[in-house]
């Protein structure tokens, strides 16, 4: 839940790099949301409540693009591979490029601790 937090508070901040890890965490957290938001109305018998879900999906869009953009950038491409459909998934996948790029150091560096939510990782 960390990493989907993480995500939302760089609202729109599309530079640096995220690693897999942020990437994948904040996708499925945000499934879970996407589609407890929508099924939930349909089971109470409540649809006016599926305005819910229309809400949350505007609000996530930017968050959406800019962690793919980081992603992107973690595997060493333009934030631009995030148009090309199948790629997209291959770079999405791939591990991240060694050391420095030009998008800045490598978020896997063992001696960088992550801002703002207290969590070290190795």
């Amino acid at each position: 839940m960390n990493w989907y937090l993480k995500v939302l508070k760089q609202y729109a901040d599309f530079n640096g790099r995220a690693r897999r890890k942020e990437y994948w965490m904040f996708v499925l957290f945000n499934m879970i949301f996407s589609y407890s938001l929508a099924f939930i109305p349909l089971i109470i018998e409540v649809p006016e409540l599926s305005i819910l879900y229309t809400i949350y999906s505007f609000g996530v869009l930017i968050p959406s693009f800019a962690v793919g953009v980081r992603r992107m950038h973690d595997a060493g491409k333009s934030g631009w591979f995030l148009l090309i459909p199948i790629y997209n998934l291959v770079l999405a996948c791939t591990d991240s490029e060694e050391g420095d790029n030009k998008w800045g150091s490598n978020p896997k560096n063992p001696n960088t601790e992550l801002d703002d939510i207290g969590v070290a990782e190795a």
